[in-house]
Order: structure tokens, then sequence, then C-alpha cells
């Protein structure tokens, strides 16, 4: 059984996928979250934020990574996948989630303000899903914290700049 064969070696390596996903979008100027979905060790889906590039709320890392697996398989289910992310999904990505069929979550920080797997609500563990799903978290952690503290701590150096540049000062 794959699971068997898993590692924790393994998951890094995904998460490394994923956090190079979330680069690309950081460089498009969105939230730096990446997203990898594997199955039976091989990349079959990939996708990075991309809501304001797209004009799309719903372009999030997981749900683009999601549909480009979904599209590769020619199939919308996807049992005995992983899908690797760098931030906790919130109630959206986790609705495809269950609905995608995925095995196995695995994401490395955790999201306080919409996080929809342990932080504001625990949604996988509702009685009511009809698709249960493995989950692991803290998976380069502070990694995938970092990219995202980062990306916003330069955006409020951008916003500060352009304040002081409006207001004459320097």
């Amino acid at each position: 059984m794959a699971l068997a064969h898993r590692s924790c070696n393994d998951d890094e390596a995904w998460m490394g996928r994923a956090l190079q996903l979330a680069g690309q979008a950081a460089s498009a100027g969105e939230v730096p979250v990446g997203a990898v979905v594997v199955l039976d060790g091989k990349e079959i889906g990939a996708g990075f934020n991309a809501p304001i590039s797209g004009c799309d709320p719903t372009a999030h890392a997981e749900i683009r990574a999601l549909r480009d697996a979904a599209k590769r398989l020619g199939n919308y289910r996807l049992p005995g996948a992983t899908l690797y992310v760098t931030l906790e999904p919130c109630t959206m990505c986790v609705g495809a989630i269950v609905h995608s069929r995925v095995s196995r979550l695995v994401y490395g920080a955790a999201e306080p303000k919409a996080g929809a797997v342990e932080s504001t609500r625990q949604t996988l563990d509702e009685g009511h899903l009809n698709w249960r799903v493995e989950t692991h978290n803290g998976i380069l952690a502070h990694q995938c914290s970092k990219v995202i503290s980062e990306f916003f701590a330069a955006r409020r150096a951008q916003i500060r700049s352009r304040k002081q540049s409006i207001s004459g000062k320097e």
C-alpha cells in the first residue's frame, strides 16, 4: 500500500514543491500560497493563488491544483490522492477537497483568520460529511509561515512608502 512507503521526507519534498508554487504566486503579486496534488508518488496537479490576476474569487491554490489534477485524470474524483498546500485551507477549499474525494491533506502553516481545518473551525470533522480526509499539519510550517509573513511585510512597506510620497515625506 502506498501509505506504507510514505515518509516524512516525502511530505517535506512535496511541500517544497508547493513552496515553489507559492513563490510563483508572490512573483505575480498574489498571496503566496501553493498547492500540489500527488497520486502514486507523481504530481498530477499544481496551482498557486491567482484570484487577483484571474479576476476569480475561487482561484485559490487548492482549487487550481484540484482542477488541474481532475482535468489530467479526466475525473473530478481523486481518491488515493494527497493534496499538499502551504497554508491551511479555507471553507471553500475544504468543500472542494471533500467533493473531489482527496484521501489525504497535508498543509504547512495554520491560517488563524480563515483556516477551516483547525483554526476557525474543524470542517473535516463534521459528522454529516460523506468523505473522510486524513489530515497532517505543520509540514515545513516555519518556511510556509515565513513566505506569507514576508509577503505581507513587503506589502505593508509599499503602502507606507506610497503614503509618504503622496504626503511629500520621504
